[in-house]
């Protein structure tokens, strides 16, 4: 008798936990209300809860990891069919550069905010995103946020900011706001063709700083984005490549993915200083000697380390939709050598590069201390590339270098076995990329 009636309320719990998870991502299809292209499912997961259970090693200093030497292997092979063989060809490119916080990937942007006329770049336009999902979930959904970033960075590539406009808080009247995020990050939001009359006593926390622009008009720059002969997006808030697999699909669009990873240890390290705030454990734990890691910040870098590594994996994989499209790239090697790398970034895109950007780029790498800020694109690069191995306690190196140890090795940054080791300038942690 209790099987009888067992039965049927399995069954209605069942039904009431995935309407509730079906109303989540319903609330996000009301704002991607359009004819979707087909989508491919994600199986990130499956692959990256077997990776996580190996044991993580400690390799030789003195020789490279055998991932490292395979992945310069597939650096070898597709690089040398892609960079020398595209020739620059006319015909718009979409550039997406794919990144995480504090990986540089404000000041490799601008490697295409400087092109000049013919550019369309925008900065972070998720964040408007990711955001609102947040604000209606209570979290974010990894299918509903997938879906989201994917079908508003096409309607950006084809200059449609209406699927935007609905992500942005408070929504835009008549096309108009003054609300879009980091606005001043982009010159093609901040030219005269998107400049609408300067309105007294509307605040807009992101103006542009050259220009006397009033609130951003949307019609104005979709318009003024359909003029340039190229588009760039910089986004740090896709964790998994495999999610834009529909963009490199679409026939209307000719996307191009740079992604850009840094050394973990830097991360951490940067991260800490620019968000005191969400890093309060972190810091606790170090200055502490009683205090414990909370286990869930540990899964956190552990995670976002696994997600980096997959998507790089991935890439590098060539796989038939991302032939001739993906590019990685270490902040390190354009850190080091920037104008050839920028140069490379271009050859890659089949876009001619310009004398601007080599003349922003010199300007940009050679300025004094006063002149550099916590977030300005505008810093000395060859002293940023380990300048974390000074600030970050070896037993924070420690604990990273065991949790994201496979990601390391995979992108060719050396293990520090003592404190001495980490301190020691004339000790590269970084292997030779191409």
């Amino acid at each position: 008798m209790k099987i009888k009636y067992a039965v049927p309320v399995v069954f209605f719990v069942a039904l009431v936990i995935i309407q509730k998870e079906n109303n989540i991502i319903s609330r996000v299809s009301d704002k991607l209300a359009l004819k979707q292209t087909p989508q491919t499912p994600i199986h990130a997961g499956r692959s990256g809860s077997a990776l996580a259970r190996r044991n993580v090693s400690v390799p030789s200093l003195a020789e490279p990891s055998s991932a490292f030497t395979l992945m310069k292997r597939h650096l070898e092979r597709y690089r040398k069919r892609q960079l020398e063989a595209a020739p620059i060809i006319n015909g718009r490119k979409d550039i997406l550069l794919l990144a995480t916080t504090r990986t540089g990937s404000s000041f490799v942007g601008e490697f295409f905010n400087q092109h000049g006329d013919n550019m369309f770049y925008l900065y972070e336009p998720l964040w408007h995103v990711e955001k609102m999902l947040t604000l209606e979930t209570g979290g974010t959904n990894a299918t509903a946020t997938a879906k989201a970033y994917c079908n508003v960075l096409r309607h950006l590539f084809l200059c449609d900011f209406s699927l935007l406009e609905s992500f942005i808080e408070p929504l835009p009247m008549d096309h108009i706001t003054a609300s879009l995020f980091r606005r001043e990050s982009s010159s093609s939001l901040c030219q005269e063709a998107v400049c609408s009359p300067f309105v007294k006593g509307v605040y807009e926390r992101y103006r542009c700083r050259n220009t006397r622009c009033g609130p951003l008009n949307l019609t104005m720059a979709s318009e003024s984005c359909l003029l340039k002969e190229h588009r760039a997006i910089k986004v740090v808030r896709v964790r998994q490549l495999e999610i834009l697999r529909p963009l490199a699909e679409d026939p209307r669009l000719n996307v191009k993915f740079i992604q850009l990873v840094r050394d973990p240890r830097a991360v951490l390290s940067s991260r800490m200083v620019a968000f005191p705030g969400k890093y309060k454990t972190w810091n606790n734990w170090l200055t502490n000697k009683d205090a414990d890691i909370d286990d869930n910040e540990v899964k956190k870098l552990k995670s976002n380390c696994d997600n980096i590594r997959m998507s790089v994996e991935l890439g590098l994989r060539q796989p038939l939709w991302l032939r001739n499209r993906y590019m990685l790239v270490r902040y390190e090697d354009v850190a080091r050598s920037p104008v050839n790398k920028a140069s490379e970034m271009y050859k890659f895109t089949g876009i001619p590069f310009t004398p601007q950007v080599k003349d922003w780029i010199l300007k940009s790498t050679q300025v004094s201390k006063e002149n550099r800020g916590l977030y300005s694109t505008q810093k000395n690069s060859t002293e940023q590339v380990e300048k974390w191995r000074f600030s970050l306690p070896y037993k924070a190196v420690q604990l990273v270098q065991k949790v994201c140890g496979s990601t390391l090795k995979l992108f060719g940054y050396r293990f520090v076995t003592s404190e001495e080791m980490l301190r020691d300038e004339s000790i590269s942690l970084i292997e030779d990329f191409l």
